[in-house]
């Protein structure tokens, strides 16, 4: 793994691709921990994964993920009833979001010595695991993720919030690879969506306004599976639907420099169990 001159690039680009990052059994064991967790759907989680920027009731079940393994649906699994209309195994948009904590095999590849050594090449102090989910984006069925920037969502003053990308099947313009906007990261957050923790009915609203951009300005991230994409938090990026034939599952998690920024008590996901840091 050559990590020369990594820093540089990412702060120029704003994201950096790391082929073969794992190798193929650290691969396949992540992908079959994640089929695993298709098998195991809770009963009552049937809800689903919605990626629209508008004012909503925070779902009670997507706030307790923060400390739990939540369970979300592609928006066209399930019918008005709450059932089934596909394959459980296909059904799943992500399961999330303390999965680094909660599962030992993610735990061990979310602190690897591997993911400690970028940290450290991003000359990142005290890097804290904020959130980890692990994304199916399932032949004909996973759906769009809009433009967005992940410090809408995760955000840090100042902004030191790192995505850590992994692809466990190759990352195709065809199943649903991510497009990035090269440098977007050198602007601000555009919006950010805020939770008042003291409602009860916890209502999570969305400050500014996200700008339109043209297809023109992103470029397609493809990758092959065991490749990570390191991505800056005010990176503009999305990914299309899967209208494919082939899956396009990824491992991903979130870190910040707790030396160097504070998390918001606006941000949704806020712990119980609290952060755990990657090293000090």
């Amino acid at each position: 793994m050559n990590l020369e001159n990594l820093k540089s690039n990412f702060e120029r680009d704003g994201y950096v691709i790391l082929n073969d990052f794992f190798n193929e059994n650290e691969v396949k064991e992540m992908k079959n921990a994640g089929i695993e967790l298709t098998q195991n759907v809770p009963v009552d989680a049937k809800t689903v994964f919605k990626t629209s920027q508008a004012s909503q009731e925070t779902n009670k079940y997507f706030m307790e993920s923060s400390d739990n393994i939540g369970y979300f649906y592609e928006k066209d699994a399930l019918d008005n009833n709450g059932d089934l209309m596909i394959d459980q195994s296909l059904a799943l948009n992500k399961v999330g979001h303390a999965l680094h904590r909660l599962n030992p095999i993610f735990e061990v590849y979310t602190y690897s010595e591997k993911v400690i050594s970028v940290c450290r090449a991003l000359g990142l102090i005290q890097p804290v695991v904020a959130q980890s989910m692990y994304i199916y984006k399932n032949p004909g069925i996973g759906g769009e993720v809009v433009p967005h920037q992940d410090s809408t969502f995760l955000y840090t003053e100042p902004d030191t919030l790192v995505g850590f990308w992994i692809a466990l099947d190759n990352a195709t313009l065809e199943n649903g690879c991510l497009w990035a906007i090269p440098g977007s990261h050198k602007s601000h957050v555009y919006q950010r969506m805020l939770c008042n923790h003291a409602d009860n009915l916890k209502k999570q609203t969305f400050q500014g306004i996200f700008p339109k951009f043209n297809d023109s300005d992103f470029i397609p991230l493809t990758l092959k599976k065991s490749g990570l994409i390191l991505i800056h938090g005010r990176v503009v990026h999305k990914s299309d639907h899967n209208k494919s034939l082939l899956s396009r599952h990824a491992y991903t998690f979130h870190v910040y420099d707790e030396d160097k920024s504070k998390y918001s008590e606006q941000n949704w996901l806020q712990t119980k169990i609290g952060f755990k840091a990657l090293y000090i």
